[in-house]
């Protein structure tokens, strides 16, 4: 099938969690994963891909938008408990009470004007947007992004020879199942012989619970393998784009919340119906800020300005690769941080703005894990290695410097090596220019980010829809900049409404009888109230 022919493909995309590039098709052999490597060599291979985020909801606010979460100011993790779609108003004080620093309370990022979720944009463009099921943007999601988000969202239940965009979060693997599964036999092989990072402890307990990685890696391989076979036994493989990646880097300790590649560098794979760049790879420097251009190139829509990411794939591609990818860290959980990162395809320059702090930043939820437990335990005994003494520092240098390929660990800072001083410059430069040409919201404190957000505390409400009627031609018009609008349509006034809003995008024609109800909203706003024709 040529690509003239192929203008609005079906795109599942495959989510893991919290992993790193920990599976065959990207260099590490210590198991098998043959749904992976199958796609691996049906598809190509990014082998320099990256979140600007090292922990998830940042980095789910930037794949949703593409735009950089600091651009947003939605790079404090996190701001709320908005992973779930019904969030009570006791699940949101407890989370203030445990994840939040005190005097802060759960707060929505607001999107700029202009600014949507790219599964609203796709809507808006004919396609069945579904995600199952994570929810996870720093903000609740627009009330039109998805016509299912939940744990039984499928493609399945579109319109006949609708295009689908479906989502698969697969949670096994995330940081918290080192934990939850560490007395779960199933699928661990107790004699496996794993590779230790050297930042970590090479003992039972740490050798232990890099087995329970692995062991959830092959569970998730298993899941990839349902779905494939579900488009397969369905006939649209053929018709379909799968992305595989993972949304941050590893589940392990000084993986996850640094900007070392060990947090930020991901796998991804992309595999077209057509055969099409099969068993191939790319160097080219990718982000998740690239992801949502990228999706709506491959459809055929222009990607919008207001996005920080380049199409890398599609109808609209970027012709000039990007030499650089950024990330940045802040907030994580109850615990500040100011930290920003600029790498090439071999070198990694980190700023550290607050280095009278620890390298080492406590984290109550990630104490869980039984290798960190170990890691505190050899500290008090005076047991680390040089190398595992480095996260314990109590201060940070101002910057890092780090040669990727043959330090891939990250472990000799080569910042003040004279004979580097000109590749820190330019990374130095680079990083600069950034800073200047994205806007970073979250330098600013954050309590003074919350009161222009919500003023006096309070969460603004997007006013309602304004809706009119001219025969049988039904308008509705925004009374919120920025916000968007949708409808549904009832043939019976004791029709109940759905939570499924259809995007409105000009004037429908609605017969006699059929009445409109309408809704608007602006992300990080309160949904305005269901409005019908007067």
């Amino acid at each position: 099938m040529s690509e003239a022919d192929f203008k609005q493909p079906n795109i599942v995309w495959i989510v893991a969690e919290d992993l790193s590039e920990y599976i065959p098709s990207f260099g590490d052999s210590t198991i098998v994963t043959p749904h992976l490597s199958r796609l691996a060599e049906e598809g190509i291979c990014y082998d320099q891909f990256f979140s600007p985020a090292a922990v998830c909801a940042p980095a789910r606010s930037a794949i949703a938008t593409g735009m950089y979460p600091t651009h947003l100011g939605s790079n404090h993790m996190r701001t709320g408990p908005w992973y779930v779609s019904n969030v009570s108003q006791q699940m949101i004080d407890n989370y203030a009470e445990r994840a939040l620093p005190p005097g802060l309370q759960p707060y929505e990022v607001i999107l700029p004007n202009g600014v949507k979720m790219m599964s609203e944009i796709l809507r808006e463009n004919g396609y069945y947007c579904t995600n199952n099921s994570k929810e996870d943007y720093q903000f609740k999601k627009s009330l039109m992004a998805w016509d299912e988000s939940s744990n039984k969202a499928h493609w399945k239940n579109r319109k006949e020879g609708q295009p689908f965009f479906s989502i698969f979060n697969i949670g096994v693997t995330h940081e918290s199942q080192i934990w939850a599964r560490a007395k779960d036999s199933l699928w661990v092989d107790e004699n496996l012989d794993v590779p230790v990072p050297p930042y970590l402890p090479d003992t039972e307990i740490g050798r232990n619970d890099i087995r329970r990685m692995y062991s959830n890696i092959k569970m998730m391989d298993a899941r990839v393998g349902e779905l494939i076979k579900e488009l397969e036994d369905e006939g649209i493989l053929d018709e379909t784009i799968i992305f595989w990646y993972t949304d941050h880097g590893g589940p392990l300790p000084r993986q996850k919340r640094l900007l070392y590649d060990s947090g930020i560098k991901v796998p991804l794979i992309v595999r077209f119906p057509d055969g099409k760049l099969a068993s191939t790879r790319s160097n080219e420097m990718t982000s998740f800020i690239d992801l949502a251009p990228t999706i709506l190139s491959l459809v055929g829509v222009q990607p919008f300005d207001y996005m920080d990411g380049k199409a890398f794939l599609g109808e609209h591609k970027n012709e000039e690769p990007a030499q650089y990818v950024f990330s940045a860290a802040d907030r994580f959980d109850e615990t500040y941080d100011k930290n920003r990162a600029v790498r090439d395809n071999r070198y990694k320059y980190i700023r550290y703005f607050e280095p009278e702090k620890s390298m080492f930043l406590h984290v109550n939820y990630r104490d869980q894990m039984p290798i960190m437990q170990e890691l505190y335990r050899l500290r008090d005994e005076g047991k680390l290695t040089d190398t595992q003494k480095l996260w314990f520092r109590d201060q940070k240098p101002r910057e890092e410097l780090f040669d990727t390929k043959n330090d891939p660990h990250e472990i000799y800072n080569l910042a003040d090596d004279l004979a580097f001083a000109e590749k820190k410059k330019e990374l130095n430069a680079a990083l600069e220019k950034w800073m200047d040409d994205v806007p970073d919201l979250n330098f600013e404190q954050e309590s003074d980010y919350f009161k222009k957000l919500w003023p006096k505390g309070v969460q603004p409400v997007t006013a309602n829809p304004k809706v009119s009627r001219k025969g049988v031609r039904v308008s509705v018009e925004n009374q919120t900049e920025g916000a968007s609008l949708g409808y549904q349509l009832l043939s019976d006034p004791l029709e109940s409404l759905t939570n499924i809003w259809e995007v409105y995008t000009g004037p429908i024609e609605v017969p006699q009888g059929v009445t409109l109800k309408a809704i608007a909203h602006k992300v990080g706003f309160k949904p305005s109230e269901v409005v019908g024709e007067k």
